[in-house]
């Protein structure tokens, strides 16, 4: 399984890497910003693409939207600090797959992964809407 971090953060992509590296079937690649996510999602062809919402460069809501038009079936995980209905709203309009908030990174981020990778399915935690397909 490959995977694209895609955060303007080298802490927030490290700690990424931390958590899904115990999985030593996922291989890792990384972006800090979002036009860099762009370039590597389609030179790399991902399984999974976890997106910041906020990044220089390109955000979130605009790489998602050329994702969607570059790389229709590439699924992308929103992974923010900002929470709410109306985020997870937008970010399944823009075309995304999932929704983490970055605390709840450490107890569900792998089960996302396996949920949009492995399932097929789709992942909102503030929505409580986790279906494998």
């Amino acid at each position: 399984m490959r995977v694209l971090i895609a955060d303007d953060h080298e802490v927030i992509r490290g700690g990424v890497r931390l958590i899904l590296s115990h999985d030593l079937d996922i291989e890792l690649f990384e972006a800090a910003n979002g036009q860099e996510a762009i370039t590597k999602t389609l030179e790399l062809a991902p399984d999974l693409v976890i997106l910041d919402l906020s990044m220089p460069v390109m955000g979130g809501y605009a790489v998602a939207q050329e994702l969607r038009r570059l790389a229709p079936r590439i699924p992308i995980l929103f992974f923010s600090i900002h929470k709410g209905t109306q985020l997870v709203k937008d970010v399944k309009a823009v075309g995304a797959k999932g929704f983490l908030h970055k605390s709840e990174a450490s107890a569900t981020l792998l089960q996302a992964v396996y949920v949009l990778v492995l399932h097929k399915g789709t992942f909102f935690s503030d929505s409580d809407e986790t279906r494998p397909s």
